[in-house]
């Protein structure tokens, strides 16, 4: 683990987004390098032309609320595919899946508890410019992870590696 303050990065995903499930192979070797000294928080930027991306987005929100957030959003990604057909039972059964109250989980879709945060992260995404997913911001810079992710983790390392010098 490296020490001292590193600058936070924000993960703009979207649940039902292929290209986020590749980009989560990113996030994860910039946790195995840098542990908890770089903080990673997730944003939510569900796209319309997805049709389950804003459940989904609240879905992972309870599982943050139950302490199992990254687990939860890492289990979803990597049944991408499958979101389509399975909807809302998918995000119910993955929850049951990694260990979380899956009927709080299919509560909390209902009852809307988590729209709050999903509208205001993809509002804010909006007011900074994010128009796909991935995309990455890391002390006041964005990077399109969109179009393609080739070369974004060693741009995320150089930038958290220059800030790290001026500490």
């Amino acid at each position: 683990m490296i020490e001292g303050s590193l600058p936070r990065l924000e993960f703009w995903c979207e649940l039902q987004c292929p290209d986020c499930r590749a980009a989560l192979d990113d996030v994860q070797a910039l946790r195995d390098r840098y542990g908890d000294a770089l903080p990673i928080e997730l944003r939510h930027f569900p796209l319309e032309k997805h049709k389950h991306a804003y459940a989904a987005a609240q879905a992972a929100e309870e599982a943050f609320a139950q302490g199992n957030g990254w687990q939860y959003v890492t289990a979803l990604l990597a049944r991408v595919k499958e979101l389509d057909k399975g909807g809302e039972k998918l995000l119910v059964q993955v929850a049951a899946e990694v260990g979380l109250d899956a009927e709080e989980v299919d509560t909390a879709l209902v009852d809307g508890r988590h729209t709050l945060i999903v509208d205001a992260d993809q509002a804010e995404g909006k007011a900074i410019g994010v128009t796909g997913t991935p995309t990455y911001v890391i002390a006041g810079q964005r990077l399109d992870g969109g179009k393609s992710q080739d070369g974004l983790l060693e741009r995320i390392v150089a930038i958290i590696e220059e800030q790290r010098g001026r500490a």
